[in-house]
């Protein structure tokens, strides 16, 4: 009897070990952006949680806060992904977005002239310089 019971326990906590271990994965597809202040408090919730994030499409505008809230070892991407970075409406929305990147994704907008009212649209091969593949 003692076996049994400690067979289960063995089991049900290899079972709660799996659940834990496995990571919510989000899809970001056609966020066109919005509010630079709301995706940021959304992903930095999403972050605290410990998200994955697989991105299969267009991620533009205030949608590329993400990168400042969600490691780059949680952000995959596929063929079809894309950041779109642009210059903010609000000049704060600019700054919070700017410091989001990191330095090599500031060097890639930099070496395309930098943040501007027209998007510059990173999509492969150069996500794959920067994120994994999914």
């Amino acid at each position: 009897m003692l076996r049994t019971m400690f067979t289960g326990l063995i089991v049900l906590i290899g079972s709660l070990a799996a659940s834990i271990a496995t990571a919510e994965t989000i899809n970001v597809s056609d966020a066109h952006g919005g509010s630079v202040a709301a995706y940021s408090q959304r992903w930095k919730a999403l972050a605290a949680r410990g998200v994955n994030v697989r991105i299969v499409g267009k991620c533009q505008s205030a949608c590329t806060v993400l990168l400042g809230y969600i490691p780059r070892s949680r952000i995959c991407v596929t063929p079809a992904a894309s950041f779109g970075f642009h210059l903010a409406h609000r000049t704060d929305a600019t700054g919070m977005l700017w410091n989001a990147y990191a330095s090599d994704i500031r060097g890639w907008i930099n070496a395309r002239g930098g943040l501007s009212a027209n998007f510059k649209w990173m999509s492969a091969p150069d996500t794959y310089r920067y994120f994994h593949k999914c």
